[in-house]
């Protein structure tokens, strides 16, 4: 029921529903299931059967560009085989790590000035290294793949389609940092990434790669979107309620079971395995000086071949769109950049480059890298009104501004039909600026953040 789906392919799920014999069966609206290159989705669960996932079409994800790098192997190796992923150079990477060391490992994760890719674009290398230099003690190396901002999924592809790589990456990380344990946390709506990544890990010890020091779990979330949070993502892997922690302190000291913790997305972990066996000043040589390396964009919406595409940082807006086919159904009205906690952004900046550099300059945000193209026919009341309602929703309720304001910005926008009236326009900033201050975590702090940016565009909000 998010945006992507509701503007491309949601009467093909209800014929294949259909055909499968589930036509008459109980059927709840979700949010994002993270398929949004697919056009649309449908997450199928059985009494007795595992889940599983029905799509619209087979989305575009192998790699498009020559030198792919992330997506290499994606279409090339077996997800199912660790000879084969071995056969595609696969744990050379691990290998070469153990040759090195820990410390020269996070020298060269610096030298390559390596960000996280899940939108907060922190420095890898100095998150290992404040890990690494912890007092002897347990620590924790955790991947976060509970992916559910709206309009994402590069990591779903990368589980997908090569997950031996997410599991060497992040026995690097382990290595690098001097954890033992390792630990991926998985959103439930990934059934087929879970299965894979299970046989992974399985196939991983099995074959010793792992070493006598390192060992890895896999734990599946339940469907919360706060849970993509760090500190929430810790609470609930302890067994408590996925709610966000007050920082400081942070993670590099006091994260999983209050131990020293690295985080980091699947993409981020991917990247790990070309810098250690290249070399992080090769890495740190492409892209441009302030985003370096590749970066994977989640192109849907009105766009020819929704996928995954994977660029060295720099391609502008227009060059990426182009890039997927082009727009369909009209001329490109405004594009949702980073997700459903993102910004729109309009013509002014189709030509902006694709960096974190430039994106910040213009008060916008890589995020996730989603990259959500609208027509000019597109009704933007009924996205914002969407968006609003996800945080609404999403919100784990436990502090105040973040609780009532979600609630409170959907509700002005059903009251005033995407029109500014009444003084609700101050209303809306108000709320904003309250969420900003005053939220604990980032959930609350960008809630308004795609609904301002349609206003300023002039998207909603016209008397």
């Amino acid at each position: 029921g998010d945006v992507a789906c509701r503007i491309n392919g949601t009467a093909a799920i209800d014929a294949a529903l259909a055909a499968d014999g589930l036509a008459d069966a109980a059927r709840e609206e979700s949010p994002c299931l993270g398929q949004c290159d697919h056009g649309a989705a449908a997450l199928v669960q059985s009494v007795g059967k595992p889940r599983r996932t029905i799509r619209a079409t087979a989305g575009a994800a192998e790699p498009v560009v020559v030198g792919s790098t992330l997506l290499r192997r994606i279409g090339v190796v077996d997800p199912t085989s660790i000879e084969s992923y071995r056969a595609a150079g696969g744990f050379e990477a691990l290998h070469r790590a153990h040759q090195i060391g820990s410390q020269e490992v996070i020298d060269e994760v610096s030298a390559a000035n390596l960000r996280g890719r899940g939108g907060a674009a922190f420095p890898t290398g100095f998150k290992w290294q404040a890990v690494a230099d912890q007092p002897n003690g347990p620590k924790y190396v955790v991947a976060n793949a509970d992916e559910s901002e709206p309009g994402t999924f590069k990591d779903r592809v990368l589980m997908e389609g090569d997950p031996f790589a997410l599991v060497e990456g992040l026995a690097i990380a382990g290595l690098a940092t001097g954890a033992r344990k390792g630990f991926i946390y998985i959103r439930g709506e990934y059934p087929t990434a879970i299965e894979l990544l299970e046989s992974a890990i399985r196939q991983t010890r099995e074959a010793g790669s792992f070493g006598a020091d390192f060992d890895m779990e896999l734990r599946v979330g339940a469907g919360a979107y706060i849970c993509g949070e760090e500190t929430a993502l810790f609470n609930s892997l302890e067994g408590f309620r996925g709610e966000p922690r007050q920082k400081p302190p942070f993670p590099t000291t006091h994260g999983l079971f209050q131990q020293p913790t690295a985080i980091n997305n699947p993409e981020t972990l991917l990247n790990v395995l070309d810098i250690v066996t290249d070399g992080g000043a090769a890495y740190a040589a492409s892209g441009t000086e302030g985003s370096n390396g590749q970066k994977l964009f989640c192109l849907s919406g009105h766009v020819t071949a929704p996928g995954t595409y994977e660029v060295e940082f720099g391609p502008t807006l227009r060059e990426m769109i182009d890039v997927a086919g082009g727009v369909t159904g009209g001329e490109l009205k405004a594009v949702l950049l980073g997700g459903a906690a993102g910004s729109f952004v309009g013509p002014d900046l189709f030509d902006m480059p694709l960096t974190m550099e430039a994106t910040r300059a213009a008060g916008a945000s890589l995020g996730s890298g989603v990259i959500m193209a609208f027509n000019e026919h597109t009704d933007f009341e009924a996205v914002c009104i969407r968006i609003a309602e996800f945080f609404k929703n999403e919100s784990c309720g436990q502090c105040v501004p973040c609780r009532v304001g979600a609630v409170r910005q959907h509700e002005l926008l059903i009251r005033s039909k995407g029109k500014v009236m009444n003084g609700e326009l101050q209303l809306l900033e108000d709320m904003d600026r309250v969420m900003k201050d005053a939220s604990i975590c980032g959930l609350g702090h960008t809630a308004s953040t795609a609904v301002r940016s349609a206003i300023s565009l002039g998207l909603i909000g016209a008397n």
